[in-house]
C-alpha cells in the first residue's frame, strides 16, 4: 500500500470544496449527478489534483471500448475484500468525473477507476496505477475517437516503461500489440467475438492468421502470447492451474470474460481468485444494466451496447424467439453523431424476434434492419412499443443516450 499521504494543501481543499459545491448545485438543478462539473471546477483551481488525490491509494486503471464499467464495478467488489474501496462506478470515466470520484475517497485504500480509452496514457500520468487491466479495442464513436489501431498505438507509447502490472487480454491483437511495451504484462485469455477490427497486423499491417482461437502475423511473426489465467466455460483457469467456478448473476459470456480480468487484477492486490469470484456474485446490475425494471405492466430488461461488438455480445445472451426487442439509437455528443457503424451489426441474429424500434435515429436504424431483411415496427416512444409488444419479457436494447432515456422514462 502507498504511503499515508502528507495533508492536502490548502488550495487542493478549497479545490475539492469548490468541487462538491459545484456538484451538489448541478444535482439540486436536476443536471445529473454532478461528478463531471465538479471535477472541471476542482481541476480548474488546481490542475494537479487527480494526481494529489491518488497518493495515498493502490490504484487499478481499467480500460477498453467495451466492459470496463462492468469490469470496474466488479474489481471493486473483489478488493473490498482487502480494504475500502473508492471508485467512479457510474462510468464518469475522463478526468474531471474521475477527480470527483476521488475527492470522496479520503478513507480509502484501493482506488478502482474506469478510463475513457482516449484518456488512459494521461490519467497513468498522473496517478501512477499499480495496475492497469486492458480487456480489448475496437471501433466506437467514429467521429470522436481515433481509428482503433491509433489508438492502441497510444496505449503503446503510454505504457512503455511503466511501472504498473498491466492485466491484458491476449485474445485482442490490438491490446496485445498496445501492453507489449510495458515491462511486466499479465495475459488473461478473455476471449474475443468480435474480430473485425483485428485482422490487419497492428506491428506491420500484415494479414493476421486466425487458426482456432489462437492467431499470429505470418510476416513478422507477432503473435498471441501464452496466457497464465484463462476463462474456459464457466471457470477461470490460475497461473497454477486450478479452476476456480464463477458464479454471476450478470448474464453472458462477456461478463464471464469481465469476471477473468477481474479475477487477474484482484490477485495483484493479494485478494486469492475464490474470494474475489465469490465477491463479484454480488452484482445484479450496474449503473442500471441488465436490470429487469416493471413498466406498464410488463417486465423489461435494459442492456446497453454502443458499438458493434456490444451489440454481438448482447445479441447472444437476450432470451430466445419470439421474446419481442426492442432497439433505440440515438446519435448525441455522448453517442457519437456518425451512425455509420449500424451497418457493421449483423441484425440478422434477430431473426423470429418481434422487433420495435424508437430513438433518436429510429429511421437509419429502420433501413438498416429493411436491408437485413427483419420484420419490426417504428414507434414514437418505448409506450408504444410496449403496447404494441406481443405477451413475454422484453428485452430493451439501447446505446448511451438512448438507455438513459430509457431509464429517466421508465423511473429506473
Amino acid at each position: 500500500m502507498a504511503a499515508n499521504p502528507d495533508p492536502l494543501s490548502p488550495r487542493a481543499k478549497l479545490a475539492v470544496t469548490a468541487g462538491k459545491a459545484a456538484a451538489a448545485v448541478s444535482r439540486a438543478a436536476g443536471r445529473g449527478s454532478g461528478s463531471v462539473i465538479g471535477g472541471r471546477v476542482a481541476l480548474k483551481l488546481d490542475p494537479e489534483l487527480l494526481g494529489r488525490l491518488a497518493t495515498h491509494l493502490d490504484v487499478v486503471l481499467v480500460s477498453a471500448t467495451n466492459g470496463k464499467t462492468t469490469t470496474t464495478r466488479l474489481i471493486a467488489e473483489a478488493l473490498r475484500a482487502a480494504g475500502p474501496v473508492v471508485s467512479n462506478a457510474l462510468g464518469a470515466n475522463m478526468p474531471a468525473g474521475i477527480t470527483s470520484a476521488l475527492a470522496g475517497g479520503s478513507d480509502a485504500r484501493f482506488g478502482v477507476i474506469e478510463v475513457d480509452e482516449k484518456y488512459l496514457a494521461g490519467v497513468a500520468r498522473d496517478v501512477e496505477p499499480k495496475a492497469i487491466a486492458l480487456l480489448n479495442l475496437s471501433r466506437d464513436q467514429l467521429d470522436r475517437a481515433a481509428e482503433t489501431r491509433m489508438l492502441a498505438e497510444h496505449w503503446r507509447e503510454g505504457l512503455a516503461g511503466s511501472k504498473a502490472v498491466v492485466i491484458a487480454n491476449a485474445d485482442d491483437p490490438l491490446v496485445v500489440w498496445a501492453a507489449s511495451s510495458s515491462p511486466n504484462v499479465i495475459w488473461v485469455a478473455a476471449g474475443q467475438m468480435w474480430k473485425d477490427d483485428a485482422w490487419s497486423c497492428p506491428s506491420c499491417g500484415g494479414v493476421m492468421q486466425r487458426p482456432g482461437d489462437d492467431w499470429y502475423c505470418g510476416d513478422c511473426g507477432f503473435r498471441r502470447p501464452a496466457p497464465s489465467w484463462a476463462l474456459q466455460g464457466d471457470y477461470v483457469l490460475d497461473p497454477h492451474g486450478s479452476a476456480w467456478p464463477i458464479h454471476l448473476q450478470l448474464p453472458g459470456r462477456a461478463n464471464k470474460a469481465n469476471a477473468a480480468s477481474s479475477a487477474a487484477v484482484a490477485a495483484v492486490f493479494g485478494v486469492p481468485p475464490q474470494v474475489a469470484l465469490e465477491r463479484m456474485y454480488q452484482v445484479q446490475a450496474v449503473a442500471g444494466r441488465y436490470d429487469v425494471v416493471q413498466f406498464m405492466g410488463r417486465d423489461l430488461r435494459l442492456l446497453l451496447a454502443k458499438n458493434p461488438a456490444g451489440w454481438l455480445e448482447t445479441f447472444s445472451l437476450i432470451d430466445p424467439p419470439p421474446t419481442p426487442v426492442i432497439l433505440s439509437v440515438n446519435a448525441r455528443g455522448a453517442d457519437g453523431t456518425d451512425t455509420s457503424w449500424l451497418w457493421d451489426v449483423d441484425y440478422t441474429q434477430l431473426g423470429g424476434h418481434p422487433i420495435f424500434v424508437i430513438g433518436d435515429r429510429k429511421l437509419d436504424l429502420a433501413v438498416r434492419l429493411e436491408v437485413a431483411g427483419q420484420n419490426f415496427q417504428v414507434c414514437d416512444t418505448v409506450d408504444q412499443a410496449v403496447q404494441l409488444a406481443p405477451p413475454g419479457r422484453i428485452e430493451a436494447i439501447a446505446n448511451y443516450t438512448a438507455f438513459q432515456d430509457l431509464r429517466r422514462r421508465i423511473g429506473n
